[in-house]
């Protein structure tokens, strides 16, 4: 009987759930999200099974699911096992046109298609492409020393448009196209970020292995807005790898993105706390009030 009772208090917690989720799904009915996969959420068979279900639940519920992914450990083993040396310019890899070569080789072979291949066993429907594909994103150089490395300069959302009309999840992989026609190398963050402005998204969540932004006392802020990003960025409370974070952030905003989560993709099931719930799962920023 105790055992019986238990698995009561288990359903009525998950009945009460559903119904707590409602707001949140009218909210987001046909919203745009954008999702930056790297991380914990990439490191592994069973973190991409899990993140590929929770990408088909929000499709299902009435959402518009647009997946750019990284990649840069798979890329740095198959640079080792071709052995092909890298230069690094102020910490950055410079991309030749060998080391492009594999970026694309893994990025729109291996990576793209084992998180398509995850999505479609999951019971959705998702199509693999690149930057390149469609002419989605075109780049201008970053910077001549980094070689064949790009900033998007223009975003057709075209192809993604006609995805979403025909119930199909788009995988990106952060590629695109110079405007001499060169292959380019993208930072996922930045690709991500182009792309929900292009798409003016409702939502820009990426996915990370930190728990959010931090302030001076190394807590989480949940929410935060434009102006406050930059006054922690002036003190240097907000320092490192977190710094190109929040600016993709802030330029996704200034672009036409309702707001942006900085969010712990090692927590299960991230996306759906950070969508469907009170709780959350990592900072989101918003415009200035």
């Amino acid at each position: 009987m105790k055992k019986q009772d238990a698995m009561n208090r288990d359903w009525i917690a998950t009945a009460r759930t559903l119904s707590q989720a409602l707001p949140y799904l009218q909210r987001y009915d046909g919203a745009v999200v954008v999702i930056k996969m790297g991380g914990h959420a990439m490191g592994d068979d069973d973190a991409i099974a899990t993140f590929a279900r929770d990408v088909v639940l929000m499709q299902q519920v009435g959402l518009n699911p647009v997946i750019v992914h990284g990649g840069g450990p798979m890329i740095n083993e198959m640079l080792g096992k071709l052995d092909i040396k890298s230069e690094f310019v102020n910490g950055k890899r410079v991309t030749d046109e060998a080391t492009v070569e594999v970026v694309e080789m893994v990025l729109s072979g291996r990576v793209n298609k084992k998180i398509t291949q995850a999505i479609n066993a999951e019971g959705g429907r998702a199509v693999g492409l690149s930057g390149k594909d469609a002419n989605l994103i075109t780049c201008d150089v970053t910077d001549p020393a980094l070689g064949l490395v790009g900033t998007p300069s223009v975003v057709d959302t075209g192809v993604l448009q006609t995805l979403f009309d025909a119930d199909t999840i788009p995988v990106i992989a952060p590629l695109g196209v110079s405007r001499d026609g060169e292959t380019m190398n993208i930072n996922g963050d930045t690709a991500a970020g182009a792309i929900a402005a292009a798409l003016e998204a409702d939502r820009l969540l990426l996915l990370t292995d930190v728990d959010g932004v931090r302030d001076a006392s190394g807590e989480v802020v949940t929410e935060l807005t434009v102006e406050h990003i930059r006054q922690m960025t002036a003190d240097g409370v907000i320092a490192g790898g977190m710094i190109p974070k929040t600016e993709t952030c802030l330029d996704a905003i200034a672009g036409g993105v309702r707001a942006a989560v900085i969010l712990d993709g090692r927590a299960p099931n991230a996306c759906l706390l950070e969508l469907f719930t009170d709780h959350g799962a990592g900072s989101i920023i918003r415009a200035d009030s």
